[in-house]
């Protein structure tokens, strides 16, 4: 090892635990911090410079913008009653419920849309403690991506690894059941109170707060179609704009409310944390870091964990598609369906425990639980999953 890898090792290493350490008082200062040791040991030249372009990038401004105004969504329907309506008329029981709304919002994936299921996970969840809140918000907010094939991430997956997109889904899908069964598991087995209605079922009060929620999603996606915007941003921006509005029209507040409603959800908070990880993720892509894992000694078993790593370091299943596949590719030559399904999954899994994630980093924010607390309800999950997964690549190999 030559003293400039040995440095960016140690840079690298430096980042992470000053970022795990730090990111439990505030996670946002805890990526600039980050951010800058990266810099400085990976790539020092022009460094400022650096983390301003990436703080005033246009898509980081808008994806702050976002971030900021969708828990004002959730806190319009939680300070109006709507939030309320829409549990107490979704007929379902608990456990189904609480697996199937994070999954459906997050069918329709936007940042930080993790904010929108949040509360209903929260109201639905009484009784349950918040970190295992936000682990059943996470798990299963993301689980579909497993084998959703309109999904970005295994769209670019698929294509890193040169293999057809529908090839592996089924074997994904034996991975998507093994998944929701963990997630039962650890996260819902036992007795829940059951689900109590005192109120006659309301068409109404079903549809009306659920439109808001999904408002943003489906807006988002249509603009992004139907029009050539420049920045991808702006629509989601749009979207999430409109089903603010929608929802404060619904439930009729005054101004006095939703200012008090704005001082209780701090938006500006979440924008912080976005423009933070934003920042971060610039750093990291720009000094190099990633690169460091390609010298690395590669078997299937490395490979799995090097997928792991990176997507727990970039928070990504995209990023870490891009290098774990090609990796694959020099080494092996061609891959199996069966062998990318694992992989995959070793990258969501890393995805879905990071606090680089977005979606886990607000989750964690908006029920108020640290990244100890939340490590705790997804740990027996993601390794035991892990263990698995490495027992089936080892088979594989063999």
């Amino acid at each position: 090892m030559n003293n400039g890898t040995l440095i960016g090792w140690l840079g690298f290493l430096s980042a992470m635990v000053v970022l795990f350490i730090v990111s439990k008082k505030n996670l946002g200062v805890a990526m600039f911090v980050a951010a800058i040791i990266l810099g400085i040991f990976l790539a020092p030249e022009n460094l400022p410079l650096k983390i301003w372009e990436n703080m005033i990038n246009p898509s980081t401004i808008l994806l702050a913008a976002v971030v900021g105004l969708i828990p004002l969504i959730g806190g319009v329907l939680n300070e109006s009653g709507q939030m309320d309506r829409l549990v107490s008329n979704m007929r379902i029981g608990r456990k189904f419920f609480l697996m199937l709304s994070p999954a459906i919002i997050g069918l329709l994936p936007m940042p930080g849309g993790a904010l929108l299921s949040v509360p209903l996970v929260d109201k639905a969840g009484t009784g349950i403690p918040n970190e295992k809140k936000a682990g059943i918000n996470i798990w299963f907010r993301h689980i579909l991506y497993l084998v959703y094939p309109l999904s970005a991430d295994l769209i670019v997956s698929t294509t890193s690894a040169e293999i057809g997109l529908y090839e592996p889904i089924p074997y994904l899908s034996v991975i998507l059941i093994f998944a929701l069964l963990l997630g039962y598991i650890f996260l819902l087995k036992g007795d829940l109170e059951k689900m109590k209605y005192e109120e006659e079922f309301s068409p109404r009060g079903l549809i009306l707060p659920l439109a808001a929620l999904l408002i943003a999603p489906l807006l988002d996606i249509l603009l992004k179609t139907a029009f050539t915007l420049p920045f991808k941003e702006l629509a989601t921006l749009i979207a999430v704009s409109v089903s603010l509005i929608f929802a404060m029209i619904i439930g009729r507040l005054s101004l006095v409310r939703f200012r008090n409603i704005l001082v209780k959800a701090k938006p500006w908070d979440f924008a912080f944390m976005m423009i933070g990880i934003m920042v971060f993720l610039g750093i990291l892509k720009s000094s190099g870091a990633i690169e460091l894992f390609r010298n690395v000694p590669i078997t299937l078993e490395s490979l799995f964990g090097i997928a792991f790593l990176l997507g727990f370091i970039t928070g990504r299943i995209v990023t870490p598609a891009g290098i774990v596949f090609p990796i694959y590719l020099m080494k092996f030559g061609s891959i199996t369906p069966p062998a990318f399904a694992l992989i995959y999954f070793g990258i969501f899994l890393g995805y879905v425990i990071t606090p680089v994630h977005p979606c886990v980093s607000l989750s964690m924010a908006s029920l108020k639980v640290d990244f100890k607390g939340y490590l705790r309800a997804v740990i027996p999950i993601v390794a035991s999953a892990t263990f698995l997964s490495l027992l089936a690549l080892r088979i594989l190999s063999l």
